[in-house]
């Protein structure tokens, strides 16, 4: 029998608010500070105090849940949800159960693994809903005491819980991508999976399918929810782990049960942890020291503030300045860049587009002509060397001394021949240090392709003297021979030759 995964996702994404969400000690990332110092008596859960709702956070998961395409109801509520934990001072945690900030919605996605069985997806989005953290226990080595940071306690989360959508684990890792992306764009949470921002839990079951590809039966098999995903690379690992476990059981005929398990990323399996409560085990009433909250007027001021969202503006990257998908991916994934880009093209277009006519073509023909030459151009330079060279460095794009002027300027140099790729990524590493305009430092550096003529024909002519076998080897027709001598010019001058000259100097001295 053929199975097919069934994976719905629960996601938790701290809140970018500088409080928690119902008390006013400071909302700071895992890790951050000395244990204990982020607490006060409501996130600690003192008698008799109070909490009060944290407005920004609301406005943030109104504005999430318009990004998601989600209803945003007229009015939502708080409930406590009850249950005993140690890293639960108060013994129940506020959260809503009935009448969420967020309703259905839905992320359009798509998935870069030519495995997978669907290559774009739209996800359905259940609800998204808004619930103070838990504190953080902290477990001895040798397993003999547990100690509490209440740090976190009472930090802003929103819930997202998406419909069970996905049938592959890279469906499942496409949409946490793009979840990334969007919430980032949109100022709500910097969404690191890696400092905690970011928490994902799976739900995966598997169902028997036809040879058709159709479901074998229509009720869905037990479901296993997965914990403790903290990475991208993790939710793919433990999901592929999980569709082998639960193959190999119904493969032996003993299905699995519905359980919580958590994902041992050392030893790369799941581990069960207990059998999966259910919403009643958690006796849900609602808070009686929150009311009701009005969303009208929170709805209709985040509408105004949702800014271009990153499916429309990588589609637009692609359509207004030619760029291929997966640098729009790139610009759009990394903040700063895709105005940085922009910013850029639009230089290279005032360049090209002033040109004067050539053979009855005005500068905005030849400019339509060469902008998807010239987005490639550039979106290779920008994203694999630039971006490369900053990671050495350990910088972003907004430290870049270098201005989009400059950057276009540098551009052209190499499109016009002034200087070869090899020394383009030694100018660029100055340009990158100093901030100086390339022109400048292709002087003072010698970096340039305008080595004189006549030495030039010394230098390739010497090349052919001392090398007979290579020079019969071209006459031969191994044309492969022609870039030997290029190469060996282009050492001997450390890249001052221009290699288009190098090859017909070759030619015109061998015939």
């Amino acid at each position: 029998m053929k199975y097919v995964p069934i994976i719905g996702l629960e996601v938790h994404v701290q809140l970018k608010t500088a409080s928690k969400l119902f008390s006013s000690d400071a909302n700071i990332n895992e890790g951050e500070g000395d244990p204990n110092t982020a607490m006060n008596a409501v996130s600690t859960g003192q008698p008799g105090a109070l909490p009060a709702l944290n407005r920004r956070a609301l406005e943030l998961a109104v504005k999430a849940g318009l990004a998601m395409h989600c209803e945003i109801p007229d009015t939502c509520k708080f409930d406590r949800k009850n249950y005993f934990y140690p890293d639960l001072p108060k013994g129940y945690q506020i959260s809503q159960f009935d009448e969420p900030v967020c309703g259905k919605g839905f992320v359009d996605i798509e998935i870069d693994d030519p495995h997978a069985p669907r290559l774009s997806l739209r996800v359905g989005i259940t609800r998204a809903h808004l619930e103070e953290d838990a504190a953080k226990n902290v477990h001895s080595p040798d397993g003999s005491a547990t100690l509490v940071d209440y740090n976190r306690a009472g930090t802003p989360l929103l819930e997202i819980v998406t419909e069970p959508d996905f049938r592959s684990p890279s469906e499942a890792k496409a949409f946490l991508q793009e979840l990334r992306t969007l919430l980032r764009s949109i100022g709500v949470s910097d969404a690191d999976m890696e400092k905690g921002q970011m928490r994902c839990d799976a739900n995966i079951s598997l169902m028997p399918v036809n040879e058709d590809g159709s479901f074998a039966q229509s009720g869905f098999n037990a479901k296993i929810e997965v914990k403790n995903l903290n990475s991208f690379r993790a939710v793919e690992r433990a999901l592929k782990h999980e569709i082998e476990r639960q193959t190999d059981l119904y493969e032996s005929h003993t299905p699995p049960v519905q359980s919580t398990r958590g994902w041992d990323e050392n030893r790369g399996v799941t581990i069960e942890q207990r059998l999966k409560e259910g919403s009643a085990d958690y006796r849900y009433f609602p808070e009686p020291d929150l009311p009701p909250i009005d969303l009208t007027e929170i709805r209709e001021r985040m509408k105004a503030e949702i800014p271009e969202l990153p499916a429309n503006k990588r589609q637009r990257l692609m359509e207004e300045w030619g760029f291929g998908k997966e640098d729009t991916r790139f610009f759009v994934a990394n903040d700063g860049w895709a105005d940085y880009a922009e910013n850029v093209m639009s230089e290279l277009g005032a360049w090209l587009g002033a040109m004067d006519d050539r053979d009855g073509k005005t500068g905005g023909d030849i400019l339509d002509e060469q902008k998807k030459k010239l987005a490639k151009h550039a979106g290779g330079w920008l994203t694999s060397k630039l971006a490369g060279q900053l990671s050495e460095r350990n910088m972003a794009i907004h430290q870049l001394k270098i201005t989009p002027e400059d950057f276009a300027e540098f551009l052209k140099m190499l499109l016009n021949g002034d200087v070869n790729s090899a020394n383009g990524q030694k100018l660029l590493s100055l340009m990158i240090e100093t901030g100086t305009d390339p022109s400048h430092l292709l002087e003072e550096h010698h970096l340039g392709q305008n080595m004189d003529e006549e030495e030039l024909r010394k230098t390739v002519q010497r090349l052919i003297d001392e090398n007979p076998k290579q020079v019969e080897d071209f006459k031969n027709g191994k044309e492969a021979v022609l870039m030997w001598f290029v190469g060996g010019v282009m050492k001997a001058t450390e890249g001052r030759a221009n290699p288009e000259k190098v090859k017909a100097l070759v030619k015109e001295l061998t015939s």
